[in-house]
């Protein structure tokens, strides 16, 4: 269980980031998304939505998400022809999003089995109401729903040669975020838990809240080495160095908020306060942001202060 008081309190030291370009990476443009080649013959594709990691199995295609629905017809055929499978076999969902899990109707029409955490298959059969996007998601079509989920502890699933290793991040980006790690290609994906650029945000409508983020941060430091290619939901890809100062940055801003929203402060008056003042320079406006981080305390403030 997470302790929040721990993870209030708990920080890493920086590392520098990785900033060469590696010699595997080599990018293709086709019908607006563009192609990135991977270690271990994987493909990152981006334009869809969230980012793609795409890989082949003996059985067909492996792919970490779908991306929005209306791209999943150029998605699918981009991914076969990179992969030179004839058919996508198996499909992660690393949360309930639409930009993550848009193409699930398509992907498993054409017989994909789909993997996630059970909160995402729960939320993607209920209607959701995002109080914050002032929007309702309706339910998803049962076929497009996960088939394959798990609470706590999945199994690692083979890959020919490879191995897939797949976890919860407990709530962070929402609830139902998980990681998706190719063992012997040293490739991680992420998901919305960590973006290559800007800010993530945090989805407190389906429970996502800033400590289960910190904490997925440190989760996916332990996974990985100092080799390992982290995939975000967007932006570039990042090294263990860059989720290290991630982590020290969103634990400094957490402890200010958490001050902050102890002594009583509204939203409005914690942004005046700039708390993330130091990284804007860096990262950009955190309005939206701070305002979703800040919102994702309240869910679970009885419990916050009794600890």
């Amino acid at each position: 269980m997470l302790d929040r008081r721990t993870v209030l309190r708990t920080g890493v030291a920086a590392a520098a980031s990785a900033s060469l370009r590696p010699a595997w990476a080599a990018s293709a443009s086709t019908s607006g998304l563009t192609a990135t080649d991977l270690p271990g013959g994987l493909h990152l594709i981006t334009g869809a939505g969230g980012a793609v990691v795409a890989a082949k199995g003996p059985g067909g295609a492996v792919m970490v998400d779908c991306g929005r629905a209306e791209s999943a017809e150029a998605l699918q055929a981009l991914v076969l022809q990179k992969t030179g499978a004839r058919t996508v076999s198996t499909l992660f969902n690393t949360c309930w999003r639409p930009a993550h899990t848009g193409g699930n109707d398509r992907f498993a029409a054409a017989g994909a089995r789909i993997h996630a955490h059970e909160n995402t298959r729960l939320w993607m059969g209920a209607e959701i109401a995002s109080r914050w996007e002032n929007k309702v998601y309706p339910p998803r079509a049962p076929a497009a729903r996960p088939t394959e989920t798990f609470y706590s502890t999945a199994p690692s699933i083979p890959l020919g040669g490879e191995k897939i290793d797949w976890g919860y991040l407990l709530q962070a980006h929402t609830d139902g975020d998980i990681y998706v790690f190719f063992r012997k290609a040293n490739v991680l994906a992420v998901g919305g838990v960590t973006e290559g650029k800007g800010w993530p945000f945090i989805d407190w409508s389906t429970n996502g809240w800033y400590g289960g983020l910190v904490r997925g941060l440190e989760t996916l430091i332990k996974l990985a080495d100092d080799k390992t290619v982290i995939v975000p939901g967007d932006g570039v890809l990042l090294t263990k160095a860059d989720l290290v100062k991630q982590h020290e940055m969103h634990t400094a801003i957490m402890t200010k908020l958490a001050t902050m929203m102890e002594g009583g402060l509204s939203t409005a008056q914690v942004l005046q306060g700039q708390p993330a003042a130091a990284y804007v320079a860096e990262r950009g406006d955190p309005t939206q942001f701070l305002t979703l981080a800040f919102k994702s305390f309240w869910g679970d403030v009885r419990q916050f202060r009794a600890v």
